[in-house]
C-alpha cells in the first residue's frame, strides 16, 4: 500500500503546507511566513485565523479579488455543461471569450490567440514578429520581465542569472527606460520587433510613460518592425483604462495580456493587428490547454464584470488616494500607473513588506531594494486604501 503523505509526518502529527511543499516541490520560491486557505473580496483569511487585506492579488492574478459572484456562477454553469474540449472543434465559450477580448482591446487589434500564461503569449508575439519581418535581432527595455521561457526570458533584462539556455534564439539589444535617442538607433532595417511594457512590473512599477510609447511607435513603424505591447500585469483595466495602449493613445501591432485575464484560472492572449500577421496555415500556431471552455468562461466574465460593474473609474478614483501616500510613514514616493503601483521607501522594501504583513496588510517586492509593489484586485476600495495609510503612518520612517 501507498502511503498517503498527508497522514502525518515523521513525529505523527498531520503535514502543514509548508512540509508538504518542501518535501515534494522543487525549492524555487520563497514563502512568506502565511497559508491563505480561502479568500473573500480582498481580503484572506489564514490557516492560523488571521484576516489579510491583499494588496498584491498573487501577482495580479485575483483581478476581481475571491469569491465574486459573477466568475463563480459562470464557472459553475460552465462546469457542468463542458469542463474541457480542445481547439480541434469550434466552441461557443471561446467565440465569445475572444469577441470580449478584442472588444476590450484598442481598435484596429481584430484577432486573439488564447494560450496558458504570460510568457506563452509573448513567445507567440515573438515569434509571429520574426515570421513576420524576416529578421533576427528584437529591441527590448532595460528593467523589463517578459516571461521564463526561451524567446521570452531573452528579452528579459539580466535574465542571464536564471536563462540556463545554451543561447538565446534571436539577437537582442536593451534600450535604456527614458532614453529617446538609444531607442531610436536601435531600431533599424535589421528589426523584427519592439517588445516593452508600458508598465514595468517587476521593475518596481516603472511607467516608460506617453512620450516614450509615442517614440516606439514612430520608431519601428519607420524602420517596418513590430511593437509589442507586453500588458500581462498592467492590463485588463489595471491602468484605469481597458489596456495602457487606449488610456496614452498608443496602439501596438500585438498586445499580450495574462495574470487576471479569467480571473485566477490559467490564461493569457495576444490580440494582434492583423496586417502585422504572417500567413498562417493550421498547426502554426498551438496549445493543448489555451482557450478551454471552463476558461473562457471566467473570461467573459472577468471581462464583462469590469465594464458593467464600473471598476476602471473605481480605479482611478483608488489610485488617487494611493499617490497620496506619499510622504506618509517610510514612504517616499509613489510611482506606477492606475492599480499597479510602486511605493518608494526609505528603508529596504522587504521590511516594510514584512512589517505590513505582520499588521495583516500583504504587499509585494520588486527588482527595486526600494520598492514595495501593489498590484490589488480592481474591487479595491477607498476605505482599504486608509487601512494601508493607518499602517503605513505607524511604521518607523
Amino acid at each position: 500500500m501507498i502511503a498517503s503523505p498527508l497522514a502525518g509526518t515523521e513525529t505523527g502529527t498531520a503535514a502543514s503546507a509548508a512540509e508538504l511543499e518542501a518535501r515534494y516541490l522543487l525549492p524555487v520560491y520563497k514563502h512568506l511566513p502565511v497559508e491563505p486557505v480561502r479568500g473573500e473580496g480582498v481580503w484572506l483569511e489564514t490557516a492560523d485565523g488571521r484576516r489579510i487585506l491583499d494588496l498584491y492579488g498573487g501577482h495580479a492574478v485575483a483581478l476581481l479579488g475571491y469569491g465574486h459572484p459573477r466568475l463563480l456562477a459562470a464557472l459553475a454553469q460552465q462546469a457542468g455543461q463542458l469542463q474541457f474540449q480542445s481547439n480541434a472543434v469550434p466552441n461557443l465559450v471561446r467565440g465569445r471569450a475572444a469577441e470580449a477580448l478584442v472588444g476590450f482591446a484598442p481598435d484596429g487589434l481584430e484577432q486573439a490567440f488564447f494560450v496558458n500564461s504570460g510568457a506563452e503569449a509573448n513567445e507567440n508575439a515573438l515569434r509571429l514578429a520574426l515570421r513576420k519581418t524576416g529578421r533576427r535581432k528584437v529591441v527590448a527595455i532595460e528593467g523589463a520581465f517578459h516571461g521564463r521561457t526561451a524567446a521570452a526570458a531573452a528579452v528579459s533584462w539580466r535574465s542571464e542569472r536564471w536563462y540556463g539556455f545554451p543561447s538565446k534564439p534571436f539577437d537582442v539589444e536593451f534600450v535604456p527606460r527614458g532614453d529617446f535617442g538609444t531607442l531610436d538607433r536601435a531600431i533599424g532595417g535589421d528589426t523584427a520587433a519592439l517588445i516593452l511594457e508600458p508598465v514595468q512590473g517587476l521593475a518596481g512599477a516603472y511607467a516608460l510613460g506617453r512620450d516614450f510609447l509615442a517614440a516606439a511607435r514612430e520608431a519601428t513603424d519607420r524602420a517596418g518592425a513590430l511593437l509589442i505591447f507586453d500588458e500581462v500585469q498592467c492590463g485588463l483595466g489595471r491602468s484605469g483604462a481597458p489596456f495602457s495602449a487606449r488610456l496614452h493613445g498608443v496602439t501596438p501591432d500585438i498586445l499580450t495580456v495574462g495574470k487576471g485575464l479569467a480571473g485566477g484560472l490559467p490564461a493569457a492572449a495576444l490580440v494582434v493587428r492583423p496586417e502585422a500577421l504572417p500567413a498562417l496555415a493550421a498547426g502554426d500556431l498551438g496549445t493543448t490547454f489555451g482557450g478551454g471552455p471552463l476558461v473562457c468562461a471566467a473570461i467573459e466574465a472577468t471581462l464583462g464584470a469590469i465594464v458593467e460593474e464600473g471598476l476602471m473609474p473605481r480605479v482611478r478614483v483608488v489610485s488617487r488616494a494611493l499617490f497620496a501616500l506619499a510622504g506618509k510613514g517610510p514612504i517616499v514616493a509613489v510611482q506606477g500607473e492606475g492599480l499597479l503601483l510602486g511605493l518608494r521607501t526609505r528603508r529596504p522594501a522587504k521590511e516594510i513588506q514584512a512589517e505590513l504583513l505582520a499588521e495583516d496588510i500583504l504587499v509585494g517586492t520588486s527588482d527595486d531594494p526600494f520598492v514595495v509593489r501593489l498590484l490589488p484586485p480592481l474591487t479595491l476600495g477607498l476605505e482599504h486604501v486608509a487601512l494601508l495609510a493607518a499602517a503605513l503612518a505607524g511604521l518607523a520612517e
